[in-house]
């Protein structure tokens, strides 16, 4: 039996994973988009279902407009005790604020109700860790230019004990991302070095004791692609979680380029491989420090997992858990009650180059190659008013301003006429390729997408497909546009600087796979 990386394709970076009995829990960061931090349960370690996210109310996850596309929430860190689960991570914007150095945790007794509000911890940095021990005394680990620790009240989040450095990691970039076990009466402490780019690695210490010293693996990096040809790169950030059946396994995220120079589009990635043990009590990942597309998956369970439809009618009372918002959503820009059966999108004064919310709702592009539809009803009234589907990698990189990365077609009134547009932008550039006089009604919009280019086209009412421009991949990935995320696709409408008098209808949105035989770019092989 083999299972096939990624476990979570598109932008699922920094996993962390707990277990309860036979089940799986796993978080990963969202960054910019609302609600926060997913949340997945598996049976077997290979296959997901979204069962919520983590943060879902304002006053969980404050994400503060006018702030760049790189901040929100960093690598979040899921563990469970005595019954209860906790997720520990940093609200990167608000850890801007004077005072405020953006680390908490929240909790839950049922991780498939709501979490409770934040439990703020007064230390700095970013990707907290925390670690219950065998005495009840709680430690928090988390990273600033090194590995540091503090012992923390699990109840109020107050620091009970001065933090202290305790391990500079084994001289990679960017010693981030600390986990620590204890297994086997050994504190073993999992760190991310080289950046979480093409040097990515995960290396290991242990002690005797919880804050160290700590000694370091002799065959450090446990885990590493850096310099090998593979079509999985920037492999780093890993958990490891013991099964039920007493193997252990490790959750990390990785890249999959489509170029050369490389570059990648859909996002890190969740990957999971095995841990052995070898004579001298270090742990192997994956095979000899290494991943693949395709993995044995000997010792795990086979489970199947429904496969969720392609097509949203927007029919339910709440949107599907894949949906996201650009920061918090501003109330008034979206419904699902104000036309039933279509999501209502009112345009903003705010647009998708904007460092604040605008009328958008997306989910992540997933896959390599699949055909993206929706339908839309939309009679703008005034110049400037326009709704669409666009590919979205982020807005704003700046609090100045700066751009942004994304192409869209969309329906938009343009000096008093009615049309179709094709546009890109590329940072401060940006052209509509194409404008088509349209005096219809409804209308479905589409992108086909593929390893290296994107096509959008609408459809006539007679059926015919008009293709209105393309776009290459690689202007949409994080190497050309900057930030930590992956590409999304979204719907989304504006006033270009006002609001718009007339409300966006989509019908339903199809998210339907190609056949997909595969790519070869520099890395080799790689497939949807």
């Amino acid at each position: 039996m083999t299972y096939q990386n990624p476990i979570l394709p598109g932008f699922y970076p920094d996993p962390s994973v707990c277990r309860v009995g036979e089940d799986y829990y796993l978080v990963t960061s969202s960054f910019e988009y609302f609600p926060g931090v997913p949340l997945f349960h598996s049976k077997d370690l290979v296959h997901w279902e979204q069962i919520g996210h983590c943060l879902t109310r304002r006053s969980q996850l404050e994400i503060v407009d006018g702030y760049p596309s790189v901040s929100g929430i960093f690598a979040p860190t899921l563990r469970h005790h005595n019954g209860r689960f906790y997720m520990i991570t940093t609200n990167k914007m608000l850890g801007k604020r004077p005072g405020n150095p953006g680390n908490f945790f929240v909790w839950t007794d049922d991780i498939r109700s709501e979490w409770s509000d934040p439990v703020w911890i007064d230390h700095k940095g970013i990707d907290p860790d925390l670690f219950f021990d065998d005495d009840g005394k709680v430690y928090y680990t988390g990273a600033v230019q090194g590995i540091w620790q503090c012992e923390i009240d699990i109840n109020t989040g107050e620091r009970l004990t001065e933090s202290q450095l305790i391990w500079k990691g084994t001289g990679g970039a960017s010693a981030e991302g600390p986990h620590l076990y204890k297994i086997g009466g050994v504190y073993y402490l999992l760190i991310a070095e080289g950046g979480t780019s093409f040097g990515h690695m995960v290396t290991m210490a242990r002690s005797d004791f919880p804050s160290g010293p700590f000694e370091p693996c002799p065959r450090n990096p446990l885990l590493t692609h850096r310099s090998i040809k593979s079509p999985i790169q920037a492999v780093g950030h890993a958990d490891m979680v013991q099964a039920h059946d007493g193997s252990w396994w490790a959750v990390c995220h990785g890249i999959r380029p489509v170029e050369y120079p490389s570059v990648h589009h859909l996002g890190r990635e969740t990957l999971l491989a095995p841990v052995t043990w070898a004579d001298d009590g270090w742990p192997v990942l994956g095979n000899g420090g290494m991943l693949s597309l395709d993995m044995d998956a000997d010792g795990l369970p086979s489970v199947v997992v429904p496969e969720k439809p392609t097509r949203d009618d927007f029919d339910a009372a709440a949107l599907d858990m894949r949906w996201n918002f650009i920061r918090n959503p501003h109330e008034g820009d979206w419904s699902l009650t104000e036309h039933p059966g279509s999501l209502t999108l009112r345009g903003s004064e705010r647009t998708l180059e904007t460092g604040g919310s605008p009328a958008f709702v997306g989910r992540r592009l997933q896959h390599f190659c699949c055909d993206i539809r929706t339908r839309l009803e939309f009679d703008p009234q005034n110049d400037g008013e326009e709704a669409g589907l666009t590919a979205f990698l982020n807005g704003a990189m700046t609090s100045v301003g700066g751009g942004g990365h994304h192409y869209e077609i969309a329906v938009a009134k343009v000096d008093g006429r009615k049309v179709v547009l094709f546009r890109r932008r590329v940072g401060t550039l940006w052209m509509i390729d194409r404008m088509d006089g349209f005096n219809g009604g409804a209308v479905t919009l589409g992108v086909e997408t593929a390893h290296r280019h994107f096509r959008f086209y609408y459809v006539t009412d007679d059926g015919q497909q008009i293709t209105v421009g393309t776009g290459e991949t690689h202007y949409l990935a994080a190497e050309v546009g900057g930030g930590f995320t992956g590409l999304y696709v979204g719907l989304y409408a504006t006033g270009n600087g006002k609001r718009s008098e007339t409300p966006a209808y989509f019908d339903w949105f199809d998210y339907t796979l190609m056949e997909d035989t595969g790519a070869e770019s520099y890395w080799g092989y790689i497939k949807c």
